[in-house]
C-alpha cells in the first residue's frame, strides 16, 4: 500500500539524495590544484566548483529517475526497491517522465551558461547513462565501465570548470575506484542478494562469484599502486613541493582493507553510499586522510 506523504516528498525520495555523496568528486581539482603556483585558487572558483557539484546532483538524479522508470517492473519483484516511489506507484509514470526531462533539461541549461567545456562534458555523462539505462546496463563488464565513467566525468568537470589542468593518476585513480566499488556491488547482489536478484537483474547470470572475486582483488591492488604513484611521482613532487604526500598511503590502504572487510566478512557492499556515511572506521579514516593532506600541504 502506497504510503500517504505528500508527492514533493515521494519526488525527493526518488531523486536519491543519498547519491549525491557521488558528487563530491567533482571537488576533486580544486582542492588538488593549489599546488599550481601558476594559479591561484580564490573563493570564487570554490563556488564555481560547488556550483558543478549541484549541477551534476542535479542532473545525476534525472538519470536516477529515468533509471528507475525504466526499471520498475522488476523493482516491483526486489524486497526493497519494490518501496521505490517510481516502483510503488507514489509518483506515475508521466509524473516520472516529466520530472526527469526538467531535470535534466535545468541542469543542461545552467550548465551551458556556467562553462561551455563543463556542458559538454555533463552532457556527454547524460548521453552514456541513456545508453546504460537502455542497452549496456544488461552487458556484463561493461555496465560497471560504464558506472566508473561516471566518476572520471565527474572528475574531469571539476577541472574544466575552473580551468585548471588535471592529473592523468587522479583520473586513473577515481577510475579505478569507481570499478572497485562497482564489482564489489555486483558481488553482493550476485551472491547476499541471490535468492531474488536473478529476477530483477537478469545480467547477473552472467557474472561468475570467482571472477568478481579476483577482479576486486585486482582493482584493489591497482587502486593503492596508482595512488601510491601519484603521490610519490617527480610531477606530483614538483608541483606541491613535498615528497610527504607518502604519508597518506596508509589511509588508503586502510580504507581499501576495511571496505573488503565490510564486503567478505560482513556482507555488504550492495549501496557504497550508505557504507561511505555510516561506517564509523571508514569515516575516522577519511578525516585523518584529509587531515593529512591539509597538514603535508599547508603546515609541514
Amino acid at each position: 500500500m502506497t504510503e500517504k506523504r505528500p508527492l514533493i516528498v515521494h519526488i525527493i525520495k526518488a531523486m536519491r539524495p543519498s547519491q549525491w555523496t557521488k558528487n563530491a568528486i567533482v571537488l576533486a581539482a580544486f582542492f588538488f590544484a593549489f599546488g599550481a603556483e601558476e594559479r591561484g585558487l580564490g573563493l570564487s572558483l570554490l563556488w564555481r566548483a560547488v556550483y558543478a557539484m549541484g549541477l551534476f546532483c542535479i542532473v545525476s538524479s534525472a538519470v536516477y529517475i529515468m533509471n528507475d522508470l525504466k526499471d520498475a517492473e522488476r523493482d516491483r519483484l526486489h524486497p526493497t526497491k519494490r518501496h521505490r516511489p517510481i516502483a510503488s506507484g507514489a509518483i506515475s509514470p508521466a509524473q516520472a517522465s516529466t520530472l526527469s526531462v526538467v531535470l535534466a533539461g535545468a541542469g543542461l541549461a545552467m550548465a551551458w551558461y556556467l562553462s561551455r567545456p563543463f556542458f559538454f562534458v555533463i552532457g556527454g555523462y547524460v548521453v552514456i547513462q541513456i545508453f546504460y539505462t537502455f542497452i549496456l546496463k544488461q552487458v556484463a563488464l561493461v555496465d560497471v565501465f560504464v558506472i566508473a565513467s561516471g566518476f572520471v566525468l565527474r572528475a574531469l568537470a571539476g577541472a574544466v570548470v575552473i580551468d585548471v589542468p588535471i592529473s592523468p593518476w587522479l583520473l586513473l585513480c577515481a577510475l579505478l575506484l569507481a570499478l572497485f566499488l562497482g564489482l564489489c556491488k555486483r558481488r553482493h547482489e550476485k551472491v547476499v542478494e541471490k535468492d531474488f536478484a536473478g529476477g530483477t537483474r537478469p545480467m547477473l547470470e552472467d557474472y561468475h562469484e570467482k571472477l568478481l572475486d579476483q577482479l576486486i582483488a585486482i582493482v584493489s591492488a591497482a587502486t593503492i599502486v596508482c595512488y601510491a604513484l601519484y603521490t610519490l611521482w617527480p610531477d606530483t613532487v614538483e608541483k606541491f613541493g613535498t615528497t610527504q604526500l607518502g604519508f597518506t598511503i596508509p589511509f588508503v590502504l586502510f580504507g581499501i582493507f576495511r571496505y573488503l572487510d565490510l564486503v567478505y566478512r560482513h556482507e555488504k557492499g550492495g549501496r557504497p553510499e550508505k557504507i561511505l556515511l555510516t561506517d564509523g572506521p571508514l569515516l575516522v579514516d577519511l578525516f585523518l586522510y584529509g587531515l593529512t593532506v591539509l597538514l603535508v600541504l599547508f603546515v609541514l
